[in-house]
């Protein structure tokens, strides 16, 4: 008899490791899911920091021009002559990648600096201060 009550207790062991099992499973799936998604809000967030960063030094270079150059009407600056007041020694002024892989100019004949796509102001984060694909000033 005791053979025979060894033998189901193991059946029933045997059948709750699958659902253990399965169970498991199907939290990791959805904890890697989760950690998918997140990781896809740290790179657009990556993105719009580097954006930020790189419309700041088009901003600083713009007011240490202007600090040299009184009379000079921001609409009518030229790239060459803002050149020089950005950090690094730059050749160009700086373009940042939006969310969709594309290359973006950065208009630097309006105070403070915009992302432009096409015509219009690229800003999806939808503040204007916030230093996510902006100067972050108001």
């Amino acid at each position: 008899m005791r053979d025979m009550n060894t033998h189901s207790k193991q059946k029933n062991i045997k059948a709750m490791t699958v659902i253990e099992l399965t169970l498991t499973l199907s939290l990791l799936l959805s904890l890697s899911a989760v950690i998918l998604f997140s990781v896809k809000g740290i790179f657009n967030w990556k993105l719009a920091r580097f954006a930020g960063e790189e419309i700041r030094a088009v901003y600083i270079a713009q007011k240490n021009y202007l600090a040299d150059h009184h009379a000079v009407i921001v609409s009518e600056l030229e790239e060459s002559e803002l050149l020089p007041y950005l950090p690094g020694g730059r050749e160009a002024i700086p373009e940042v990648e939006s969310l969709d892989g594309d290359f973006l100019i950065i208009d630097f004949r309006v105070i403070p600096p915009v992302v432009m796509n096409g015509a219009s102001v690229y800003d999806p984060s939808g503040k204007s201060s916030d230093s996510l694909w902006d100067a972050g000033v108001r």
